[in-house]
């Protein structure tokens, strides 16, 4: 794949006018050397988003487009217009990425990995026990769910709909043998729970609405927990603010979405990526919009 050196790289989900994979990806370009652009394609919820959906996935598989990463709400309702999953894809159930090979469409997912490798660099185990608080139930929580479970953790899950926790956790626990449980979001009992981390799934607190927060600021964590959010923008979310007021380690997700790109970016172009310049450069980007 390496002789290419033009790309046409985008994202499909809705809304997008947040994101921040085009400084990441057209930075990656740059750093390689490579001619070429990352494109936003913003989709509706289907079935609105079907037509526009089948267009791009076209492009993709006629060449014009070489790589597409997924996000909400698409990463479960691609998966019926793909050719084939990866393994890891399969079992997590969501995709964040895909790409053409012999002309076919292939989901993939890179949030499991990048999820891990930016989880392991900033959480020292010590000798805590592998306990785990996952909040939300959709696409992401099914890669972070899947990759902690797969890293020995002890996962319970809880989320707004009951139901769409329990559906996920009896899923996994069936089809994996995993040993996830499904709890109601009631924060004076999950605060109660032996877990040395809580990871935020939902996009509560992601900017615009800055003012949200998937855990109410009255209710404390539990003892000693590290608390990792997902959202990336703004740096500072209400929910990893107000663990830091309680004196507990608390992490953006803006290390996990650069790794689950660069992992995507390898994929598409064959090249290494640089992962050194795609974080400087959504970390200067993050900079600019706190400024303005």
């Amino acid at each position: 794949m390496g002789e290419q050196s033009s790309f046409l790289l985008g994202l499909i989900g809705w809304p997008l006018e947040h994101s921040l994979s085009p400084v990441i990806h057209e930075a990656a370009l740059k750093a390689c050397g490579l001619e070429g652009e990352y494109k936003l394609f913003p989709i509706q919820h289907l079935p609105s988003g079907e037509e526009v959906l089948e267009e791009i996935l076209l492009r993709l598989l006629n060449g014009e487009i070489q790589g597409l990463n997924v996000t909400i709400p698409h990463k479960q309702n691609v998966i019926p217009y793909l050719d084939s999953l990866t393994p890891c894809a399969q079992e997590i159930g969501a995709v964040n990425m895909i790409f053409q090979e012999k002309g076919k469409l292939i989901g993939d997912n890179t949030d499991k990995d990048g999820f891990l490798i930016d989880l392991k660099q900033k959480v020292t185990m010590e000798d805590r026990e592998k306990t785990a608080l996952v909040l939300g139930a959709g696409g992401s929580s099914r890669a972070v769910t899947y990759a902690l479970s797969m890293d020995g953790w002890r996962v319970h899950l809880a989320a707004r709909r009951l139901e769409q926790a329990q559906t996920l956790a009896e899923e996994y626990n069936e089809n994996l043998g995993f040993d996830i449980s499904a709890l109601s979001l009631d924060f004076e009992a999950l605060n109660k729970l032996q877990v040395f981390l809580i990871v935020n799934t939902t996009p509560l607190g992601m900017a615009p609405e800055i003012s949200a927060s998937p855990w109410p600021s009255d209710i404390s964590f539990p003892k000693g927990c590290f608390i990792y959010d997902l959202v990336y923008n703004p740096n500072e979310t209400l929910l990893v603010k107000h663990a830091r007021n309680l004196g507990l380690k608390a992490s953006n997700g803006l290390g996990m979405l650069v790794e689950q790109a660069a992992l995507a970016f390898e994929i598409w172009t064959g090249f290494k990526a640089p992962r050194i310049s795609m974080y400087e450069a959504v970390s200067d980007q993050l900079k600019q919009l706190r400024q303005n």
